[in-house]
């Protein structure tokens, strides 16, 4: 149903990002498709860059912070010898080496690189600096300083066999703020080397993997035959780590309006609130007493 020139959707897509567009490219792609009410993407993905890429539409906005703080999964391949200037094979080669890891090597130095580790991240990158983005910057030529800053590794494997010694292929799970490409580039400063990224694929951010993604075209086929709800999510997919607890429908009706709830429970910290197994607020549970965080206008 249109409403003040949009449709009131509600849920999650998970996008397969084609090469060379802007997750921001995306958005506008998909607001001209479904014209929502609200739109936003939970976590940018750079131009050459493929995978998931989710797309939070209408009240799944506000679980958009929540889907931030998850895991993120990527495969990458990296360049060993080059180093380009911004850490993937669009920049300029800044530096070169002979050097060319052995495979051993390369183990050996993986388990250098998992747990908290201090990343600087890629000066071409959406980082805000003065105002203004970093790779705004660094394309008109200022010098950038990006502060390095801790990032979590949780598991970091190669996925080849190592037979041609000018390339790796990788597999990563990280935390929030990682960058792959610095990943890359300080694995091979780690092994006397210098790199490079020239492929990188996203193929997870929390409960969002492959099985449950969808190409732009096929969300514009649907579109245009009013089937797109059939690639949407529900709204609590976002929040799959997140306890639920059910209340009563006249519960929800307080909650709905704002009031204060006191509930006969035992759990504590974030909570999903449902009746009916629909969602009804996200909040913070304390000795029973109930401060919400976020209320949902779901039909």
């Amino acid at each position: 149903m249109a409403r003040r020139g949009g449709n009131k959707i509600d849920g999650w897509l998970a996008i397969d990002k084609p090469q060379g567009i802007t997750s921001a490219d995306v958005v506008r792609k998909i607001k001209r498709m479904l014209k929502p009410l609200k739109i936003g993407h939970g976590g940018t993905l750079d131009p050459n860059a493929t995978g998931i890429l989710p797309i939070a539409l209408g009240e799944a906005t506000k679980t958009v912070p929540y889907l931030m703080r998850t895991l993120k999964e990527y495969d990458f391949v990296v360049r060993w010898g080059e180093a380009r200037s911004s850490d993937d094979r669009e920049g300029e080669i800044t530096e070169t080496s002979d050097v060319r890891p052995e495979p051993s090597q390369v183990e050996e130095a993986i388990a250098r690189f998992i747990g908290d580790i201090e990343q600087r991240p890629p000066i071409y990158s959406a980082i805000k600096v003065g105002g203004k983005r970093a790779y705004q910057l660094a394309r008109a030529g200022e010098l950038v300083e990006l502060p390095p800053r801790t990032v979590r590794i949780e598991a970091l494997r190669r996925t080849d066999q190592g037979k041609n010694p000018d390339f790796a292929a990788f597999h990563v799970i990280c935390g929030k703020g990682t960058y792959v490409r610095a990943l890359a580039r300080d694995l091979a400063r780690e092994l006397g080397t210098v790199g490079h990224v020239t492929d990188i694929r996203r193929t997870r951010v929390g409960p969002f993997d492959e099985k449950s993604a969808i190409s732009l075209e096929k969300l514009n086929e649907l579109s245009h035959s009013a089937r797109a709800s059939e690639g949407i999510l529900p709204v609590m997919t976002a929040l799959d780590d997140i306890p639920a607890l059910a209340v009563t429908q006249g519960e929800a009706v307080r909650l709905r309006h704002g009031q204060s709830l006191r509930l006969p429970t035992a759990k504590s910290g974030t909570v999903q609130l449902t009746s009916d197994g629909n969602l009804i607020a996200l909040a913070e549970i304390q000795k029973g007493v109930v401060k919400l965080l976020r209320v949902f206008n779901l039909s």
